[in-house]
């Protein structure tokens, strides 16, 4: 079993930031990697940002150039950081892990993921 615990939601007004961490109890390997996700009211659930244990990022269109997604290694902890937050941002954020054996392009589906967090709220007022 792998925990994983997100923190760092809250509810910010348009245009501000909020960072999230994921604390893991076991870090992917080379061939893994680490992803958040969000999941709107009566949306499905979607990849936001992934990263792998090299550093190596990959993200939806609608965050690039607006969130960033890193690493602590050391600490087996992942950080999102959101910036330019806007309304349609709000949603359950959560994180999760592939632990390896996957395709790179793959690490945004959710389906393909191990173990998951049990979320954080982000809410974004206009």
């Amino acid at each position: 079993q792998v925990q994983l615990v997100e923190s760092g939601g809250g509810s910010v007004q348009s245009g501000g930031s909020l960072r999230l961490s994921c604390a893991a109890s076991r870090y992917p390997s080379s061939s893994g990697c680490m992803t958040w996700f969000r999941q709107a009211p009566g949306k499905e659930r979607e990849g936001v940002a992934t990263i792998k244990t090299d550093g190596t990022t990959m993200y939806t269109d609608s965050v690039k150039g607006r969130f960033t997604i890193s690493q602590d290694n050391a600490k087996k902890t992942s950080y999102l950081q959101m910036d330019s937050l806007k309304p349609e941002d709000t949603a359950m954020y959560y994180c999760a892990v592939r632990l390896g054996g996957v395709s790179w392009r793959g690490c945004l589906s959710f389906y393909v993921m191990d173990y998951w967090g049990k979320g954080t709220l982000v809410t974004i007022s206009s």
